[in-house]
């Protein structure tokens, strides 16, 4: 592990922004598509991702049991899915009402999501412009001495 290895913190952080920058354009290209017949309202799906994520973070690590197989005949043990913090996953927004015309663009919605998002957006940034300006602290008062 090298002196400026990422830590888990930064990963987490920097995968969530990475998310909420494409939750953003999604929201963008559904008030594009606001006045395009039978366009449905998109999102991405990756709380859950992440806040799997975390816990395997915060949880200790503790030695993994492998399983004895005494017959051929035994099942293998399922593999663990170590990538599914990197999967999120794109669906139609469900509970839309349509108009007419088939679109379920609501753009009183969109304009509330696309505020939230920004706002999360903003304190992911600024918690990692505060984490690299803690590391340059260190840095510069170790080099002082």
């Amino acid at each position: 592990m090298g002196i400026l290895d990422v830590g888990a913190y930064e990963k987490l952080a920097s995968k969530a922004l990475h998310y909420r920058h494409i939750r953003s354009d999604l929201i963008s290209s559904n008030i594009a598509n606001i006045d395009t017949p039978f366009y449905k309202a998109k999102d991405i799906s990756f709380e859950q991702a992440l806040a799997l994520e975390a816990q395997k973070l915060e949880a200790v690590k503790s030695p993994t049991l492998t399983l004895a197989k005494t017959d051929p005949a035994h099942l293998s043990p399922l593999p663990t899915d170590e990538n599914a913090f990197d999967r999120a996953t794109i669906f139609m927004r469900p509970n839309h009402a349509q108009r007419n015309d088939g679109n379920s663009v609501d753009l009183d919605i969109e304009t509330t999501q696309m505020s939230k998002n920004a706002v999360m957006i903003n304190a992911l940034s600024n918690a990692l412009k505060k984490r690299i300006s803690l590391m340059k602290t260190v840095i510069d008062s170790t080099s002082r001495v």
